[in-house]
């Protein structure tokens, strides 16, 4: 009633959000954890909001995220004596906040440093909610179930209202990027959450052996939906994420993950040599004329073979101007979030597009690169290294545990993390809150996993750890 009135005196809708922000207050001082699973339910439906200031933030999401994270600070802090010194000293654990102390770092040589420091203060509220946060509370399979269903549930139901809306518009590739918003900024960011989440799909239609068939087939109608949202979202680099995925459980099953790191690595680095010995990669250089925006995917698929489509040319200009970049600052990069306001003078006015003006303030378009532009080559070795780790370590915990849940529960993860790793080639989306989360969190089950089991193997005869739950 309070709420009401103050919205009638003052005419300003901020005031009615006060009774749920008291309830949450309440819940946050009860049972943090279960902010922990409302601020997961709330990413898939979490919208951008501008600010009349021109700040923007995702809402509810965001806040519940800066909530969470003074939460588990605080508990960490009360608590530090009973947390096991092998969360902290987990090699994963170490590489990750080695990783952000370097962005930290960096931040001392940025040359917009204010952009720098709020990029590591972003950083740093991913990192404790969803890295932190996920070792605090998962602890059982049941916590983890609980968990995915907490999303399931949301992105489910949007994907079927999303689905519906293109089924009125006659699933044209123009009204692809329409019938997604407000909830995603673009068919990247909801195809992306689609591919990343649906492992976890995989994971909860195979332990649900013990429940009635139509629940099962419940499940796997939901994992044919979120399939068909991925092909209708006409995106290029989920389609290639889908089949990386299945290619990886494969490649994970038979232990050969080490392999196809150091191919793809040694692959990488053949096609950029290839491209900037000599200047060779000035022979691609598009025609401005005809490289333009097309409105049918099929035309989109030949475009982009031929070197002719806007967006897949529109990224070779900005990669053109970070691998300039790079070069000028190969150590400590030009500062967190600083690639925007720095590489116009780095371009080449030979790969230039309709779109190269960039209104809307877009990034590189490959984290990969953006982390070398801002960060050095340092920085761009740290994730590496903290990536290519935690999928060697999975991949080799994999085969070491033999409850069979927590197999499924760890390749899921992996098949995730890998999803997200090959999305971050060619798009900027470990700072966006439908892709950003699963990164961490993936990192928290593998260490989770790990810690769990060397706890039995220390606890338990050895002769009955895989009978153990």
């Amino acid at each position: 009633m309070l709420a009401i009135i103050g919205y009638i005196v003052s005419n300003e809708w901020l005031v009615l959000l006060f009774p749920f922000l008291l309830v949450l207050g309440g819940v946050f001082l009860l049972d943090i954890k279960a902010i922990y699973y409302l601020l997961w339910a709330s990413i898939p439906i979490s919208i951008q909001f501008y600010f009349p200031n021109g700040l923007s933030t995702d809402l509810p999401s965001e806040p519940l995220m800066v909530l969470l994270m003074l939460g588990v600070l605080a508990i960490g802090i009360s608590k530090i004596k009973q947390v096991p010194a092998t969360y902290i000293l987990h090699p994963i654990t170490i590489l990750l906040f080695l990783h952000f102390a370097w962005i930290c770092l960096t931040i001392f040589n940025a040359h917009d440093k204010v952009i720098a420091f709020k990029f590591a203060v972003a950083k740093f509220w991913y990192i404790i909610p969803f890295y932190v946060g996920s070792l605090f509370f998962l602890r059982t399979l049941k916590d983890y179930k609980r968990l995915i269903l907490s999303i399931l549930i949301p992105l489910a139901s949007l994907v079927l209202i999303i689905i519906i809306k293109h089924a009125i518009e006659g699933f044209t590739f123009v009204a692809a990027n329409k019938v997604i918003h407000p909830f995603f900024r673009n068919h990247v960011n909801y195809a992306s959450i689609l591919v990343v989440f649906l492992p976890f799909v995989w994971f909860y239609h195979r332990v649900q052996t013990k429940h009635i068939f139509y629940i099962r087939l419940l499940l796997l109608s939901i994992g044919v939906m979120f399939l068909a949202g991925i092909f209708l979202s006409y995106t290029r680099a989920a389609f290639v994420s889908l089949g990386l995925i299945v290619f990886s459980y494969y490649i994970i099953r038979h232990r050969l993950i080490k392999y196809a790191i150091v191919l793809s690595l040694l692959l990488s680095s053949w096609w950029i040599y290839s491209l900037v010995n000599n200047n060779k990669y000035l022979r691609y250089a598009p025609n401005y004329e005809q490289t333009i925006a097309h409105k049918d995917f099929e035309s989109l698929l030949s475009a982009t073979y031929k070197l002719k489509d806007i967006s897949t040319m529109e990224r070779v200009y900005r990669w053109v101007a970070g691998f300039r970049m790079v070069h000028r600052h190969p150590w400590m990069g030009f500062g967190p979030n600083n690639f925007y306001s720095n590489y116009k003078s780095y371009t080449i006015r030979a790969f230039e597009t309709y779109v190269s003006d960039n209104p809307e303030k877009s990034g590189i378009h490959s984290y990969y690169l953006m982390t070398a532009v801002d960060q050095g080559l340092p920085g761009l070795f740290l994730f590496c290294v903290l990536s290519f780790l935690s999928l060697i370590y999975g991949e080799y915990l994999y085969h070491r545990i033999k409850n069979k849940e927590l197999k499924l529960l760890l390749m899921a993860a992996l098949l995730s993390q890998i999803a997200i790793l090959s999305i971050l080639i060619i798009n900027d989306m470990l700072e966006t809150v439908k892709v950003g989360p699963f990164f961490f969190l993936n990192l928290a089950i593998i260490v989770g996993i790990d810690l769990h089991t060397r706890k039995l193997s220390q606890t338990s005869d050895p002769k009955n750890i895989q009978n153990t739950h």
